[in-house]
């Protein structure tokens, strides 16, 4: 209550008020959603066309594939490469470096089928769960046959548990993730697919 025996005054105090309580909400409210990075090397941010990804990489588990990431990611590998198959309810699949980049090279009826210059990884199986959010490495029936491809969970799929290799997790914007453009039903192959228009180690900004 605002001690003013003015009405006048005491309206204009009150607007005053209610304008300077907005301000404060507005500017407070990006450092309310901020997110809690424990560790920059080892967190990767993916700029999509919504807003940006936040990826908990996990060394513990899967040092070899978080080696790899890193290294794509700081080589610019993973700039504007295509989400070139996604399945509603499952999963979004990226990371096609060879034919994938929707600004050199790209190839739409190849996209899926490359991979980067290195060789491929050996699996790092783990008991970590396909939980919604969580990131794994794409691979082909060879279990040893990661490379750069990887998915993003859209819901949890156990089935794939032990199965791939788990080296992530969604700490930030799954909203975003959410939001990317899905595919055709049954091989989700994607026509006009979103992109990672930047791929950052935390560390690096």
């Amino acid at each position: 209550m605002i001690p003013d025996n003015n009405p006048e005054r005491r309206d204009f105090m009150l607007r005053k008020l209610c304008l300077l309580a907005a301000l404060l909400f507005t500017f407070a409210t990006p450092e309310a959603r901020a997110v809690d990075i424990k560790d920059p090397e080892n967190t990767l941010i993916i700029e999509l066309r919504s807003g940006e990804v936040v990826i908990e990489m996990l060394p513990d588990v899967a040092p070899g594939h978080v080696d790899r990431i890193k290294k794509l990611t700081r080589d610019g590998e993973y700039d504007n490469v295509a989400f070139h198959r996604v399945i509603e309810g499952f999963m979004a699949q990226t990371g096609d470096v060879q034919f994938g980049d929707m600004e050199d090279g790209y190839n739409p009826s190849r996209t899926g089928t490359g991979g980067s210059d290195l060789a491929d990884l050996k699996a790092e199986f783990s008991s970590v769960p396909f939980d919604r959010g969580v990131v794994g490495m794409a691979r082909a029936q060879n279990p040893n046959s990661g490379n750069s491809q990887f998915f993003i969970m859209f819901d949890d799929g156990h089935f794939l548990n032990n199965q791939y290799t788990v080296w992530g997790r969604v700490i930030d914007g799954m909203e975003h993730v959410d939001n990317i453009k899905r595919g055709a039903p049954g091989s989700g192959a994607v026509t006009d697919p979103d992109r990672m228009i930047k791929v950052t180690v935390a560390a690096d900004r």
